[in-house]
């Protein structure tokens, strides 16, 4: 594989663990059809073109976020290494049911702990690309991420999760209902232990606008091709560009519900998703969800992201304070398009965010 660069350098515990990842029944009536299937015990793979494969979790093992595999004659080029090294380490293993070529590339599509704190599962010839904010959030530069609010946010509760689903698990008594509860709890668990191995592991390639990689595959190359449009989601999202395959791996910059948004630039995000419209694709692959075609929820989050900064703005300048409006800021305008959005009230760690954005703003001026 040849590369070339540009610049290459409390709510409820429930709400805490869902954030990423409810709603996305909405994707239902715009996702992508299924084509040829693979799995092993961990992992679920789903091929999206000859050679590209989308990866989730089976349930064995939490993995929390979707992976991109990228086959070619010579090597693999994997998106994104899962919540910790025991998830990560179950997609190397699980990447037999595809290919016998080994792993050469990893690409971060941001630095949450969910799509990055496999990295240190992986050896150490295979190089780790990022932004390279990114590598700044892993090597420690800005602080210890396994002290910040998001991870500690969705980390912390994983005890009382397990507690719950043990005497949920007790009170079914016997039967199926039963053995379900106890193989969560016992993944559940698994990934408590599997928290305290972590180590960050930053990426050794960085890129800042653009990177192009080129693939080795039966009739030439393909080419991939690695975007940074701005701040979004995180201060360092990628984008994973396929041009001649026309798909795009968005991680957590575009899912098709509401994003996590406690380290997000609400007030940026919709400029950067307008650089990612300018890509030729058919599909687009979420960091969580399943494959989509449609462009509307792109449209969607945008409107959602505008009217939220516009909002919240209105009532810091108006002296709210950020608990006030995390629970009474409206956005059931939106609740046709976002079905997690059922009554007034946001996140707490958006709000937060945004408090922060504008506080420093503020204090600019």
């Amino acid at each position: 594989m040849k590369m070339t660069s540009t610049n290459m350098r409390s709510r409820a515990t429930a709400t805490l663990m869902r954030t990423l990842v409810v709603g996305l029944a909405i994707a239902s009536t715009t996702a992508f059809a299924q084509g040829e299937v693979r799995e092993s015990d961990s992992h679920r793979f789903e091929e999206i073109a000859e050679g590209v494969w989308f990866a989730t979790g089976t349930g064995s093992v939490y993995t929390m976020s979707n992976a991109l595999v990228l086959v070619g004659d010579k090597d693999t080029l994997l998106v994104d290494s899962h919540v910790t090294a025991a998830a990560s380490r179950a997609l190397i293993d699980s990447l037999g049911v595809l290919t016998d070529k080994p792993v050469r590339y990893l690409v971060n599509s941001h630095y949450h702990f969910d799509h990055a704190h496999g990295n240190q599962s992986f050896p150490e010839n295979v190089e780790i690309i990022g932004h390279e904010y990114t590598r700044m959030k892993l090597n420690g530069e800005l602080g210890n991420v396994l002290e910040e609010v998001t991870f500690k946010s969705f980390s912390d509760p994983v005890p009382g999760t397990v507690r719950s689903l043990e005497r949920q698990a007790a009170d079914a008594g016997s039967g199926p209902r039963r053995e379900q509860l106890l193989q969560q709890a016992k993944v559940q668990r698994d990934y408590m232990e599997a928290i305290k191995e972590i180590v960050p592991t930053p990426p050794n390639i960085t890129l800042e606008e653009k990177m192009t990689l080129f693939q080795s595959i039966e009739g030439g190359d393909r080419e991939i091709r690695l975007h940074h449009f701005g701040r979004a989601h995180t201060g360092g999202d990628v984008m994973v560009f396929l041009p001649d395959e026309k798909i795009v791996f968005t991680g957590d910059m575009m899912l098709p519900g509401l994003a996590y948004m406690g380290d997000g630039h609400v007030d940026e995000w919709p400029a950067t998703l307008d650089g990612l419209k300018t890509l030729d694709f058919d599909t687009w692959l979420p960091g969580h969800g399943p494959a989509m075609r449609s462009r509307k929820p792109i449209h969607d989050f945008q409107a959602y992201l505008r009217d939220l900064w516009v909002k919240a703005s209105d009532m810091h300048a108006a002296g709210v304070d950020a608990e006030t409006a995390a629970e009474t800021l409206d956005m059931t305008n939106h609740a046709d398009n976002f079905r997690q959005i059922r009554a007034p009230g946001v996140d707490p760690r958006a709000i937060n965010r945004i408090w922060s954005l504008l506080d420093a703003r503020s204090t600019q001026q």
